[in-house]
């Protein structure tokens, strides 16, 4: 199949779920997102670096010290988001991927296009979302 082809491949409804051609477009899905998110690891790392040179300014050194917590909880949170990331991947790897983990149904496509590490159904979230609520609430 020619490459120019299968860039322009989304998964269909009309297909198998989960065909080894919808699991590889996941993976590669999958794979961009996280290179991503490492390239940006790199560049916030390279920038707080920079930053952390010479401050003399007392007032400049604050701001920098305040720009560093913001940098580190974003590290955090993509320390977090990589986990997800690399645990889909694996579920690629052992047929689980794309299958709700409470029901066992499918994930819609379009929910996962626009979630690919997501666990649950829609169904399933917003009952867990539902539970959340209520436990919060009390």
């Amino acid at each position: 199949m020619p490459a120019q082809k299968e860039k322009s491949y989304r998964p269909s409804e009309k297909e198998p779920f989960m065909n080894e051609r919808q699991r590889e477009y996941f993976r590669a899905k999958l794979l961009a997102w996280k290179e991503e998110i490492l390239k940006e690891a790199r560049e916030t790392l390279q920038h707080l670096q920079d930053e952390n040179q010479n401050h003399s300014d007392i007032a400049d050194r604050a701001s920098s010290e305040t720009d560093r917590a913001i940098e580190l909880r974003a590290r955090d949170r993509q320390r977090k988001l990589i986990a997800k990331i690399d645990a889909a991947l694996a579920r690629i790897d052992d047929g689980t991927y794309g299958y709700c983990e409470e029901t066992g149904e499918p994930i819609s496509l379009r929910r996962l296009e626009a979630r690919p590490i997501a666990t649950l159904s829609i169904e399933a979230q917003e009952r867990h979302e539902r539970r959340e609520r209520i436990y919060r609430d009390d």
